[in-house]
């Protein structure tokens, strides 16, 4: 039987498979298609409707059909694929389905797993059946929220250069000393070196200048290492107690990975799972956590295990709005931190109004470091490429490491010499000798890496900075 396989629309554009429609595909595809470079995206899936909804969407292609079969993956295009991308329910069909595609000429292999055991023989599937990237969105978002309560003052912590440079969100409560101060004056009132360089206020975006003044309620990203940013929160009033207890409602996977991390940091976990032999099964697996057999929505429940003492909350169940409701509760009762996971993100603005503290969604997180490695393939100098990329307010805002080689344009100039693009600014810079807030005298050297702020999607490599 003659199979008519799909034929991209131009030689010079990346071509991407996504094999699975569901939440995380459909989250992928939009990331895809919001970038400003030029893919070819081809969806597949079994179930037709699925794959109709996304190319009714998204300027994509679709295939209806398993993925992980010869037939299907020639219709697709495999042959002439620059990266497939598999991320169905079952991590057997994307293991396979990616180690097939490799054979029939797919250049580069990205597959989801999600079976702690799979994880354990990570790097054997790297380095032994080739698998490009092996990505988790539980540990992922499991990372994710360890950080947040191991920096209990902070929102988000986003981490540059291996964990040398940290970005933290904040929120300037009414006591906070930087009300009403311009920002040319923050080392002097914060006493640390550290740059605020974005601010979220009252729904609007903002890359503040020197003049920029900060008012109460502000949502502000602040870069610098970790030393310094515990400082800053202790000299502006935004400091807070360490975290040392904490309640999970939901006994998922997210919250597996999470108490395990958190049990090494001598962090009290209490677990709230109401499926009997999954609390079997986590009491086996979790030796120093207390799980608890009961339904975490009950307000009694929640009363009974001391939610009015603990440090932080973290509804991870997988109902969105059950997540949403008893973090407001916990919150009400007086809870300091308050994590929710939620998988629907087309709501996330009215999220923000809420008095929820952080909004964890795992499609999102495994998006975005899957985004990140193609920004890099489609970057064809490997070592100028974006090494780290995290988004900021709902994705409107990107934060992307890269190193400065001997192909960077503006090797040894000075940050005033720059002609940067707009909404381009260079946040930080981490050398071997330390940390630098780049100035106008601060001078690019080789090795520097380079942290930058922007909204700008077409950037994948230093270059793209500066106006040619």
């Amino acid at each position: 039987m003659e199979i008519k396989n799909i034929k991209f629309k131009q030689e010079d554009r990346m071509k991407i498979l996504v094999l699975g429609a569901g939440k995380v595909g459909k989250a992928l595809t939009q990331y895809l298609s919001d970038e400003d470079y030029d893919y070819d995206v081809v969806v597949i899936d079994l179930h037709a409707e699925k794959v109709e909804s996304i190319v009714t969407q998204f300027d994509v292609l679709g295939v209806v059909g398993d993925g992980a079969t010869y037939d299907i993956l020639m219709e697709a295009g495999v042959n002439d694929a620059d990266i497939i991308i598999a991320v169905t329910q079952s991590d057997e069909l994307n293991i396979l389905a990616c180690l097939m595609a490799k054979k029939m000429g797919a250049k580069n292999s990205i597959a989801r797993v999600r079976n702690p055991e799979y994880l354990k023989q990570r790097s054997f599937m790297r380095d032994q059946l080739g698998l490009s990237m092996i990505i988790n969105p539980e540990l992922e978002a499991a990372n994710e929220i360890r950080r947040i309560l191991l920096f209990p003052s902070a929102f988000k912590v986003d981490t540059f250069v291996g964990g040398k440079i940290e970005l933290a969100e904040f929120r300037l409560k009414e006591n906070a000393k930087l009300i009403g101060v311009p920002l040319n004056r923050l080392d002097k009132v914060s006493k640390t070196n550290v740059l605020i360089c974005a601010v979220r206020r009252k729904g609007e975006l903002i890359i503040p200048d020197g003049n920029f003044v900060l008012e109460q309620g502000d949502r502000i990203h602040v870069m610098g290492q970790h030393r310094d940013l515990v400082r800053f929160c202790q000299n502006i009033n935004l400091f807070e107690q360490k975290t040392k207890r904490i309640i999970i409602v939901g006994g998922g996977r997210i919250a597996y990975y999470l108490a395990r991390q958190l049990s090494e940091h001598g962090i009290q976990v209490k677990i709230i799972e109401n499926n009997p032999k999954r609390c079997l099964d986590l009491s086996i697996m979790l030796p120093d956590a207390t799980i608890i057999e009961s339904d975490g929505s009950d307000e009694e429940v929640l009363i009974e295990e001391g939610i009015e003492s603990v440090d932080a909350f973290l509804a991870l169940t997988g109902l969105d709005e059950e997540n949403i409701v008893i973090s407001l509760y916990a919150k009400q009762m007086k809870a300091k931190k308050t994590v929710a996971k939620v998988t629907r993100t087309n709501f996330m603005n009215v999220l923000d109004q809420l008095d929820i503290d952080s909004v964890i969604s795992p499609k999102n997180i495994i998006a975005t470091h899957i985004l990140r490695y193609v920004r890099a393939k489609n970057n064809k100098d490997d070592d100028s490429s974006v090494k780290t990329l995290h988004h900021l307010f709902n994705d409107e805002v990107d934060a992307m490491e890269f190193v400065v080689t001997p192909q960077t344009c503006f090797l040894n100039k000075k940050v005033s010499e720059l002609k940067l693009k707009n909404n381009v600014l260079i946040a930080a810079i981490s050398r071997e000798r330390g940390f630098v807030i780049p100035k106008g005298d601060t001078e690019i050297r080789l090795k520097d890496h380079l942290v930058i702020i922007t909204t700008d999607r077409k950037i994948c490599s230093l270059n793209d900075l500066v106006r040619r």
